[in-house]
């Protein structure tokens, strides 16, 4: 049993769901059609990038170089001088300056006028001619590097309904090295730099590459363990497979995913009609918006048509604020002859939608319609008597909002036509029924759909990343989130999960 208020929920669930024709989703849906498009724009992904060249510097720093570097050198008056750098440790890196490029390649992200600071243990040993005995000597020294250049080019595409990423292209180069000695001799001093600056510019190019790929590789490891699915609750969950490859333009990078709501256990249908609509591009009217999702009608119509399936549609209404409307001493002036017939018996309302919810997206606004049929029962002697059934027609319109990384909204009546289905009592007057039902769907049927409406449901956004001043735009048939986005540093991006809440 339910409260009348549970009837409502059928209203709630129109702005979670979407437009059904009057065939009812003939069309068995295929997993390869995509329903929502996410799109990255340039400011979004100049975002990203500096999000991900933060996280690479902390990912490798400190690095410790992993040989020991050995050289001789003849010097004048001295002889042949012996020379080994160890424990060669990178502890700083400040990047001047990165950008990412789109192309047909790929995507290349490029840091320049970056500089590296190190430390490590340096040896010298050498005897000669003038001195019998072997002299040595040894210390610590710093250096910097400067005008390094990173660059690399990664590659994006679909795998079975994830996103594989690729190194197409890598590479490090280092312009000038400045080492300066702690300790020893002073007038080795530029002898140690002639000795090993390629070396060690080497080793530094070589390193940072390395760790580049080891990177790319867990990043490619976490993109391919993004679940498939994203639980609304326990009976739905939202089809966030990807669909088809990225779409890359000069300026930003378009994803499409399946977007449908779906119970894990069947397809679910989708009717020729949203094929045919199918718009799933992303327009931002703020093109400065770092990011752009669209939700096709049809999004919401596989929510519809989910929960009418599961008959999560029918309840019986046993219970409303005004108690004395169920009870047919509460209608004797509205419906005589029924209390006259069934004098001071309890009632309830057996409610139930004849075809799903019904939702109409416009540039203006969004309409929804409900189709229902009331039966009123009659409970005598603990025995359900059906003596009515009308059929209702609800239209509201509702509007959307963005709470966190949820979608909701809220939804205001505009109609509700009557008409009487079947009667074991006689002709009804509709007009005198009409006004009862129009206040329990206002005060008890509106309040509590907006309660629900204000939860929403969970927009396909990776944990960690928040949106921010995010704009709704309403076309045919969609709806457009165009927002910027913050991310929270406490959040590893090697452990991030879907957000689902």
């Amino acid at each position: 049993m339910a409260s009348l208020a549970f009837f409502f929920v059928l209203i709630s669930s129109t702005f979670l769901s979407s437009q059904a024709n009057n065939l009812h989703l003939q069309q068995l849906r295929t997993q390869d059609e995509s329903f929502t498009s996410i799109l990255v724009s340039q400011n979004g992904l100049d975002f990203v990038k500096d999000l991900l060249v933060n996280e690479a510097i902390s990912s490798i720093i400190p690095l410790q170089l992993p040989a020991t570097i050995e050289k001789s050198a003849r010097i004048p008056f001295l002889g042949n001088v012996h020379m080994v750098i160890s424990n060669v440790t990178i502890y700083k890196i400040d990047v001047l300056a990165s950008y990412v490029k789109l192309g047909n390649s790929g995507i290349a992200i490029v840091a320049s006028g970056t500089t590296c600071n190190l430390t490590m243990n340096w040896h010298y040993s050498y005897s000669s001619w003038l001195v019998p005995i072997e002299i040595s000597d040894g210390g610590r020294a710093s250096v910097e590097v400067e005008g390094m250049e990173v660059g690399l080019t990664l590659g994006l595409e679909n795998h079975e309904g994830t996103l594989k990423l690729a190194l197409l292209e890598s590479g490090c180069y280092v312009k000038e090295i400045t080492i300066k000695l702690d300790g020893g001799a002073s007038w080795l001093y530029q002898g140690m730099i002639n000795a090993f600056e390629e070396q060690i510019g080497s080793a530094v190019e070589s390193a940072i590459t390395n760790k580049l790929k080891d990177g790319i590789l867990k990043l490619d490891s976490f993109l391919q363990s993004l679940p498939k699915e994203i639980p609304v609750d326990d009976n739905a969950s939202l089809n966030v497979s990807f669909v088809e490859n990225p779409e890359l333009s000069s300026s930003s990078i378009e994803f499409d995913i399946n977007g449908l709501f779906t119970d894990g256990k069947k397809v679910q249908p989708v009717s020729n009609h949203y094929r045919q609509v199918l718009q799933p591009s992303v327009f931002c009217i703020d093109q400065s918006k770092m990011l752009g999702i669209s939700l096709d009608e049809a999004v919401f119509n596989s929510a519809s048509a989910l929960y009418y399936d599961a008959e999560f549609m029918e309840w019986i209404v046993d219970k409303v604020p005004d108690q004395a409307l169920l009870n047919t001493a509460g209608w004797r002036f509205i419906i005589p002859q029924l209390y006259k017939k069934y004098p001071n018996d309890d009632m309830n309302l057996n409610i139930s939608l004849s075809s799903p919810p019904v939702i109409r997206i416009s540039e203006d606004n969004i309409g929804a319609t409900v189709y229902a049929d009331v039966i009123i029962d009659v409970v005598e002697d603990s025995q359900v008597i059906s003596v009515a059934c009308i059929s209702l027609v609800i239209r509201g319109t509702g509007s959307v909002k963005i709470m966190g990384n949820n979608l909701g909204g809220s939804v205001k009546l505009d109609d509700l036509a009557m008409s009487l289905k079947w009667s074991k009592i006689g002709n009804l007057r509709m007009y005198l029924i009409q006004p009862v039902m129009w206040t329990l769907v206002q005060t008890v049927g509106i309040p509590y759909a907006n309660s629900y409406l204000g939860k929403g449901f969970p927009l396909p956004i990776i944990h960690g990343f928040t949106l921010q001043n995010a704009e709704i735009i309403f076309s045919s048939s969609k709806v457009t989130v165009c927002s910027n986005v913050s991310y929270s540093e406490s959040d590893n991006l090697n452990q991030v999960p879907i957000h689902i809440k």
